[in-house]
């Protein structure tokens, strides 16, 4: 299973797209998400970026795997939408947020981390002037990209181990070690950082 985060070696039109600009169209199509008022227009949208997954040569399995994980958000969200402001409302709100999550996936999986990276620091570099460290903040940026497939994966395991013991599918015991697994990730990323003279 690819998830965000998981480069996808290939040769297609989008995998050698600059990441610069794929990342500018990330980040306008961030910021001109709120004009999708209507659910004909994120329909649209995301077919457009299905289309993209399919030129790039991912299939159909590669966006359903981004948005696996948020099932259970994108399902409480279309309740609640429907409830408070009805069906066009409720659609347009996920629908917007499976586009932004299928574009963001789509980047990722057509472009090396490292080439995100370097795009960031390239930025950042006239932030040098007023004390912000364009290195520091590719690396926040890289384990950013990179804790997001780890926590998925942490989150299968428990979800295995639960069901291996026959335990009920309660949310407190998923949540629990799953948070517990995290933090120990984290402090063991923590003291690999420390060690290599990352220590701010």
């Amino acid at each position: 299973m690819n998830v965000l985060g998981s480069y996808v070696p290939g040769t297609s039109a989008l995998h050698r797209a600059p990441a610069g600009a794929k990342l500018a169209v990330l980040v306008g199509l961030g910021a001109g998400s709120v004009l999708l008022q209507s659910p004909v227009r994120v329909a649209v949208a995301v077919g457009v970026v299905l289309v993209g997954y399919l030129v790039a040569g991912l299939g159909w399995r590669a966006p359903v795997d981004q948005l696996r994980p948020l099932v259970w958000l994108l399902g409480f969200t279309l309740v609640f939408h429907l409830v408070v402001s009805g069906w066009p409302r409720a659609t347009v709100v996920v629908g917007t947020v499976v586009l932004l999550v299928l574009a963001a996936g789509l980047v990722t999986l057509t472009t090396r981390t490292t080439a995100l990276v370097e795009v960031v620091v390239k930025l950042c570099g006239p932030l040098r002037r007023i004390g912000v460290d364009p290195e520091r903040v590719g690396l926040m940026v890289a384990l950013g990209v990179r804790c997001v497939p780890v926590v998925i994966t942490l989150a299968e395991q428990v979800r295995d181990a639960q069901r291996a013991r026959g335990l009920t599918a309660s949310p407190r015991a998923f949540a629990v070690p799953l948070v517990v697994r995290a933090l120990r990730h984290a402090d063991g990323l923590g003291e690999a950082l420390v060690a290599r003279g990352v220590d701010d």
